[in-house]
């Protein structure tokens, strides 16, 4: 897991050259503004692992929410095969 550094949004700003340097280094800034995390900055092989998580996440369906195709689909459905 990457190293967490937190910074003052106004010092970040003031020195985002150093905090870009620190990024490469596989470190996550969190940038603050009165004592909480309004966003951050990622290296780019952070980023990228954020990005395969978020391709891994899944859709969450209610059961009484669901159409009548969706539910024959699930009912059709056998394991380990792929929808084409």
């Amino acid at each position: 897991m990457a190293q967490i550094l937190r910074v003052p949004a106004t010092t970040f700003s003031r020195s985002f050259a150093r905090y870009q340097d620190e990024a490469l280094s596989e470190k996550v800034i969190e940038v603050t503004s009165h004592g909480r995390v309004i966003g951050g900055y990622l290296s780019a092989s952070e980023l990228e692992h954020y990005k395969s998580l978020k391709r891994r996440e899944r859709e969450v369906l209610i059961v009484g929410e669901l159409d009548e195709d969706t539910i024959s689909d699930i009912e059709n459905a056998q394991y380990g095969i792929a929808p084409k």
